[in-house]
């Protein structure tokens, strides 16, 4: 009986120190996040008007990041093929390239927008120069919806 006291004891103090742990290695940047409820990326895809102009909290994977001034993150969706772009005021929060992989609570104001070939061929050339890499402006097929998240702050870890 002693034993297992002994042992239960044990686990308790590890699951402890690794939940502390845990908690100590979110990094924190802007403002703090006020909104507890998360919303799901693929619902925003859904229906983007309804939040359109909404405080929304977005979790999820960092699958990409401002290599060129750390001035957004990409955050992986709930859905295979969906993210949507964090973007913060250049210089206000600068994302370091390590946390890319990482998993991020963002908050911020949901911004939808049309965006139109013009745009998108400006955009596309400034992410390939951003990326080095190349970008076919005929692969620019008419007016697409822009979602983005105009960003206060984020948790990373």
């Amino acid at each position: 009986m002693r034993r297992l006291t002994i042992t239960a004891v044990a686990v308790l103090v590890c699951a402890a120190g690794l939940t502390a742990a845990g908690a100590a290695q979110a990094k924190k940047f802007g403002t703090a996040l006020t909104l507890t409820e998360v919303t799901k990326v693929s619902d925003i895809y859904a229906s983007p008007d309804k939040f359109n102009g909404k405080r929304v909290l977005v979790q999820g994977p960092i699958v990409d990041v401002c290599a060129e001034m750390g001035c957004w993150l990409a955050i992986g969706s709930d859905k295979e093929f969906q993210t949507i772009r964090f973007k913060v005021e250049d210089g206000v929060i600068v994302f370091p390239m390590s946390v890319k992989g990482m998993t991020a609570k963002v908050e911020g104001v949901l911004a939808v927008s049309l965006l139109s070939e013009a745009d998108q061929i400006k955009q596309g050339e400034e992410m390939a120069r951003e990326k080095k890499t190349t970008f076919d402006p005929k692969t620019v097929k008419g007016p697409k919806t822009s979602i983005q998240i105009k960003g206060e702050g984020a948790e990373v870890k």
